[in-house]
């Protein structure tokens, strides 16, 4: 319902997949040490303590990402199971390469134990939220929240439509205040029919009476811009009497920004953003670009290096191709690429440009610029690999919306400029569901796609989605 219940969900379901998750993990190891197989199977106790405590660490994190318990309560069983699966799939992943890449610490790989931890966890996990998908409600506030709506027209019946929604959940709207002026010349006792419930209507100004009489936990105002002046005075009634008070912000209906309320010194400020603006996310999402930047460039060395002997040995011109993009919010940068075709390819572009398949953008199949070489790097994308120096001075992330051309720009329509609102990345939604396939308005509505639903556990996705697709040389 609220950001702050969701939040309490969220860590409530973060404590039951910890305890399942540790659960799976026990009963594996001991069904393990019990089944009669050749090898016998154990573990130190530090060394038991460090993959119990990393297989919880990132099955909530996943879980986190995923955000499992987000609709879990109008979630058909089948959307859990896949759900489930797939947080258990990347947290298997991550135990793997866990052992894989911490060989040092000289813990077994048995397989037999792998199967049945994360064959439990799968099956603890959804059979919890299967059994707790009717429990969601009850975690609202564990009490009825008895609600006033200050407001009679068309906002209001839709804000009271939508608190209905919530009755399982404790909402219980308790009538309607109409504002000053609204109710002259009403009957003796008006009432505002809601989907066939009545509730009574009284003036505004009988709040103070109500709140001393009655319990009233919130006071939601659904009420048109120009008439919060004239309600100061109820604002602050409320503020005096502690009662939580707050504004549906609905006046202008097709934005579909996200608000947040904010201060600057003390002055409030109401923020709509048509992008990801968590501070904290994106931070962490900062952080895990720079260090997979890094850890890319030292592993993917000798790559970078044969290419680079490749390109100068097969093709006369400068071995990085430099070229001016838009970065954030329009930001230019030079983004930086193995040069894949012959050194004049810019100056040739007219002789080509009869082949381009696309609107807007240059998108040639089969491009007669490109050098021998260059068709190869473009296939298994070597020639992106220099981008990483863009993600580590910030210019790129891993993922996000192409970097585009600013003559590209110049000509998009205005609902196609927002995606210049996402840092641009290395890999993208568009690059994993069609890439040059795919036309250039479903192109732009994939980014858009992108940016309304970005979330760190998207960013993996899309990553786990394009190493198949650059090994098999599908990514060109």
């Amino acid at each position: 319902m609220f950001r702050s219940q969701q939040r309490k969900t969220k860590i409530l379901f973060g404590l039951s997949d910890a305890i399942l998750t540790a659960s799976a993990f026990e009963i594996a190891y001991r069904l393990r040490q019990a089944l009669p197989f050749d090898h016998r199977f154990f573990l130190a106790d530090d060394r038991k303590d460090l993959l119990l405590t990393f297989s919880v660490l990132s099955c909530v994190t996943f879980g986190y990402w995923l955000n499992v318990s987000g609709r879990l309560d109008s979630a058909r069983i089948r959307a859990i199971l896949g759900e489930c699966f797939r947080q258990v799939g990347y947290s298997a992943m991550a135990f793997v390469m866990f052992l894989v890449f911490g060989h040092s610490l000289e813990i077994p790989l048995a397989r037999g134990f792998l199967f049945l931890f994360f064959g439990l966890n799968w099956f603890l996990l959804a059979s919890f939220r299967i059994a707790a998908r009717n429990l969601v409600p009850l975690l609202g506030n564990g009490t009825k929240r008895n609600i006033l709506i200050v407001g009679l027209g068309d906002r209001a019946v839709r804000l009271a439509r939508t608190l209905g929604s919530y009755y399982d959940q404790g909402v219980r709207i308790t009538g309607f205040l109409a504002p000053p002026g609204e109710l002259a010349g009403a009957g003796p006792k008006p009432v505002c029919e809601v989907d066939g419930q009545s509730y009574p209507v009284l003036p505004v100004e009988d709040l103070r009476g109500m709140l001393s009489k009655h319990v009233i936990d919130e006071i939601h105002f659904a009420v048109d811009s120009d008439k919060l002046p004239a309600l100061e005075e109820v604002f602050l009634w409320c503020d005096e009497e502690g009662v939580c008070s707050r504004i549906a912000v609905d006046f202008f209906p097709h934005v579909n920004s996200n608000v947040a309320l904010e201060r600057l010194g003390g002055t409030p400020l109401l923020t709509f953003s048509a992008a990801p603006d968590d501070e904290v996310l994106l931070l962490a999402k900062r952080m895990i670009d720079v260090a997979m930047a890094v850890a890319l460039t030292i592993g993917l060395s000798p790559v970078l290096l044969a290419a680079a002997l490749l390109v100068k040995a097969s093709s006369r011109g400068p071995l990085v191709f430099r070229q001016e993009r838009c970065g954030l919010n329009g930001r230019t940068f030079t983004l930086y690429k193995f040069r894949s075709m012959v050194m004049d390819a810019e100056e040739r572009l007219s002789e080509v440009a009869h082949l381009n398949q696309k609107q807007i953008v240059t998108k040639i199949p089969n491009d007669p610029r490109l050098t021998p070489v260059g068709k190869w790097l473009r296939r298994f994308s070597i020639d992106e690999l220099p981008q990483l120096f863009n993600v580590l001075r910030g210019d790129m992330s891993m993922v996000g919306p192409r970097p585009a051309i600013p003559s590209e720009v110049a000509q998009y329509q205005r609902w196609q400029r927002r995606r210049l609102r996402m840092r641009p990345g290395l890999t993208s939604l568009w690059a994993v569901e069609g890439r040059d396939q795919v036309d250039f308005e479903k192109w732009m509505r994939l980014d858009m796609q992108y940016i309304d639903n970005w979330s760190l556990g998207l960013d993996a996705r899309i990553i786990l989605r394009t190493i198949p697709q650059v090994l098999s040389g599908r990514a060109s």
